[in-house]
């Protein structure tokens, strides 16, 4: 049994902020039937990350397939269908399946939908319970409502960028993206939150009801401590956050430290995250500079980040005297938060990610083994599923029309014919 049994999704989104929604939702169980272009002499169809590598999936012989780990990595647990919503079939189409639904997720333009027939109002007056979650890059209202919206874009116009990177006085300093697409990523995560309560007001009211994600919106409230910093008080005092690096704006001493180099010469480093004054004090015992933590400049935390440019370069210096294996081991005993710097292979060889089972290898159609980062939802009772590999384009297409619509093969055979699937 899953969170989600018997939740029917028909997504309709595409790249990444839909699809990792949809993926979370059918992780927790629900029939998530994703709707894609059907190739065309021009186009070879699908969601587009399909094609987004390489890297690509590795076929049983050896060789490269259509299928980019960019498609696999948010597209798990779910069904995919064909069905060209520019067609007259293929918008009745949808109209039957979202009879059926419970959910439906889209990711198109404002106001594509209402062109097609398939906006929330249309939807709404076939199925009046049907959880409808737009997802676009600025909102269905608002100037900017009618541009598209991408991440880079929107770590950009959203702030994310502006306290992301180096100071601009050292080197390397200048404004930068992170690494993934957190925007995307967290917009879907939102609307996987909204949608669940959307279902749950559905149930008791049987009513749905229209659902209007922004990325910028997400972005802007990612902020977080640093938007509050700003609001609270840095708009009164013409203070704006900037970069810090891999500082913190407000905790000292919370940021990457160099130390002595490896056995090669090589420099190496390691993160210290010091959350609280005792752990402050407890690093000063271990680095045997405990006069630091009697020191009233140091003592509290308000006083740290006031004299950070004081503190910071004397544990700079500290820290270099002895080497990572040795700081981590006894920073660790002493309960002082620290840690290594993984690289990805790294991250993946971890004794502790590894015993938390973050990777899962699926049978996949075109290759035995696809090992892909697993959910990091943990449930006792409802664990998620791990029963489809991300599907081939329009793989489910003839057994979810039989499903949802009871679909004859003649009607698969003309919706064939006129090119809607």
């Amino acid at each position: 049994m899953n969170a989600l049994d018997g939740i029917r999704i028909l997504d309709l989104s595409r790249v990444l902020a839909g699809p990792w929604c949809t993926q979370t939702l059918a992780d927790l169980g629900a029939d998530v039937v994703k709707v894609e272009r059907p190739p065309r002499q021009d186009h070879p169809g699908g969601d587009d990350t399909r094609g987004w590598g390489p890297p690509f999936l590795r076929a049983r012989d050896g060789s490269d397939t259509a299928e980019a780990a960019y498609y696999l990595g948010a597209n798990r647990n779910k069904r995919s269908i064909t069905c060209d919503i520019a067609t007259a079939d293929g918008q009745t189409l949808i109209r039957e399946l979202a009879a059926k639904a419970h959910v439906f997720v889209e990711n198109y333009k404002v106001g594509d939908m209402a062109r097609y027939g398939l906006d929330y109002a249309a939807l709404r007056a076939i199925n009046p319970r049907l959880v409808y979650c737009s997802i676009t890059g600025f909102g269905q209202t608002g100037p900017y409502k009618d541009r598209a919206g991408y991440d880079f874009a929107i770590q950009a116009m959203g702030g994310l960028m502006s306290v992301t990177g180096e100071r601009d006085d050292l080197s390397g300093g200048g404004p930068q993206k992170v690494g993934v697409a957190v925007a995307d990523l967290f917009t879907g995560m939102y609307a996987t939150v909204a949608i669940q309560a959307a279902l749950r007001h559905a149930e008791r009211t049987g009513e749905g009801q229209h659902i209007d994600m922004a990325l910028l919106d997400t972005q802007v409230a990612m902020l977080a401590n640093l938007g509050a910093n700003y609001l609270v008080r840095g708009r009164a005092d013409g203070k704006v956050p900037g970069r810090a690096g891999n500082a913190h704006a407000n905790i000292v001493p919370y940021q990457v430290f160099e130390v002595a180099p490896d056995a090669e010469g090589h420099a190496q480093y390691i993160i210290l995250a010091v959350g609280n004054d005792g752990q402050f004090a407890k690093f000063c015992a271990v680095a045997g500079c405990p006069e630091l933590a009697d020191d009233a400049r140091f003592a509290q935390n308000q006083n740290r980040v006031r004299h950070r440019v004081v503190l910071v370069p004397k544990l700079a210096e500290l820290l270099k005297t002895r080497g990572k294996a040795d700081w981590l081991t006894a920073l660790e005993a002493a309960k002082v938060p620290c840690g290594p710097i993984n690289n990805l292979a790294e991250v993946f060889a971890d004794e502790h990610v590894r015993s938390r089972e973050m990777v899962q290898t699926w049978a996949h159609p075109l290759s035995d083994a696809v090992d892909l980062v697993a959910s990091p939802i943990k449930l006792g009772a409802t664990p998620v599923r791990n029963d489809l590999p991300p599907p081939l384009l329009g793989e489910h297409t003839a057994e979810v029309l039989s499903e949802w619509l009871g679909a004859a093969p003649a009607r698969l055979t003309e919706l064939k014919r006129t090119g809607a699937v």
